[in-house]
């Protein structure tokens, strides 16, 4: 069983990781797993931040008594109600019954509702307020819709220690590392992280941004999230990525999405992508709707200044799977973005319609008005057509290539 690993000489990392569950909230892939992650404080009094999912719950109390080496717990801080963090709560509760629930008036209302727990020995905190352990102070920060009502943050004032709950987490269990600086696949947790926030957060982009603001004036020198590795040594790398994801930063590149049932819109998607290389566009993502899970796909489409989307149509509509992804485009109200889009169809049209539908209803995109809509398979004029169109996308996407960034998303 793995021990709990200090951080410092106060703090103690309890996470553990989840390699069974195969997609976060039962819907968006986890290939590399996720980790849940709980921190302990040791000082005059001892303080317990978040628990863990339940079906991880031996290994998590393992480390939990093992970091506590005989002590008991005076609080738990409940930043965020969702039960990937605190479905083990109840079992924490029965083992360290003196322990004090730590919550802002939501906390304690959605633990009514989840778990029937309702103290009244409880420790209401509101914005601003703080907990005194003894050497440390706990000051909290609701950061509402990030991404649950109830959500909040803590901070240890005398040693910049920031706990995030699930804002600047990531997908990825944590192979060995718990920290930044002990992983050289920075990358990898660039685009998880970036994946994470598209899928989970960016619905409430506007209130992440707040968060941002309210958040930029404590001097932050280590990040604690609920999922993923720790920031102490560059927490600022994940800061700016969060601050380039909410301001809907873009870079110089464009994503091609295609729904196609034989084979014929492929080809018309392949026919614009050669076009754009021929224009000089030199970061071309292009993906089968059908066999590209959407939570990738709406991420590379939130990091690109250019989208191009093409279906077939299915039953006088758009592609089901292409459906269900311009669904969660349109959820996201995304800004920065030149869109293209074409169209196929045998004998009626449908696809065509529901993306313009689509892009009619986008306040923050550039829309390109050639919009071919082909028969069947695409013919001389129409292969024009498609070319047309992309060296159209291409002249807008480089209109912006000096606002543009090349290093939004990376840490």
């Amino acid at each position: 069983m793995i021990s709990a690993i200090p951080i410092n000489d106060y703090l103690t990392y309890l996470g553990v990781n989840d390699r069974d569950t195969q997609l976060f909230e039962n819907q968006w892939p986890l290939p590399y797993g996720v980790s849940y992650n709980a921190f302990l404080i040791k000082d005059e009094k001892n303080c317990l931040m978040d628990t863990v999912k339940v079906t991880e719950v031996d290994q998590f109390l393992a480390c939990l008594k093992d970091g506590l080496d005989g002590g008991d717990l005076d609080y738990i801080v409940v930043h965020h109600v969702e039960p990937d963090h605190s479905s083990a709560l109840s079992i924490v509760r029965a083992l360290y019954p003196k322990a004090k629930l730590v919550g802002n008036k939501k906390t304690f209302e959605f633990l009514k509702n989840f778990y029937q727990i309702d103290d009244e020995d409880q420790i209401v905190v509101d914005d601003g307020e703080s907990l005194n352990l003894g050497k440390r102070t706990l000051t909290f920060y609701k950061t509402p819709m990030v991404h649950w009502p109830e959500s909040m943050v803590s901070f240890i004032e005398e040693d910049g220690i920031l706990f995030s709950q699930d804002i600047f987490g990531t997908y990825g269990a944590l192979d060995g590392a718990i920290f930044d600086d002990e992983v050289s696949r920075r990358s990898h947790y660039a685009e998880e992280t970036a994946r994470y926030y598209v899928n989970i957060v960016s619905k409430y982009n506007m209130m992440a941004g707040n968060a941002l603001k309210k958040l930029g004036g404590l001097d932050i020198r280590m990040i604690c999230p609920d999922h993923g590795p720790i920031w102490r040594e560059k927490p600022a790398d994940v800061l700016k990525l969060y601050q380039n994801l909410t301001e809907f930063k873009v870079e110089s590149s464009i994503t091609i999405v295609y729904g196609s049932m034989y084979g014929n819109t492929q080809a018309m998607a392949e026919i614009v992508a050669r076009e754009l290389a021929e224009e000089g566009i030199k970061d071309i993502k292009l993906f089968d709707v059908s066999k590209t899970d959407a939570s990738t796909i709406q991420t590379e489409c939130w990091k690109s200044r250019g989208i191009i989307l093409g279906s077939c149509t299915y039953d006088k509509k758009l592609f089901p799977p292409m459906k269900h992804l311009v669904g969660l485009l349109d959820e996201n109200k995304m800004k920065n973005h030149v869109l293209g889009i074409f169209g196929n169809y045998s004998w009626a049209s449908g696809a065509m319609e529901d993306l313009q539908k689509f892009a009619d209803a986008q306040k923050g995109y550039e829309v390109i008005d050639i919009q071919p809509n082909i028969k069947s398979s695409a013919n001389e004029e129409d292969q024009e057509a498609l070319k047309e169109m992309a060296r159209a996308v291409a002249k807008a996407v480089k209109k912006h290539e000096e606002e543009d960034t090349k290093t939004s998303f990376t840490l």
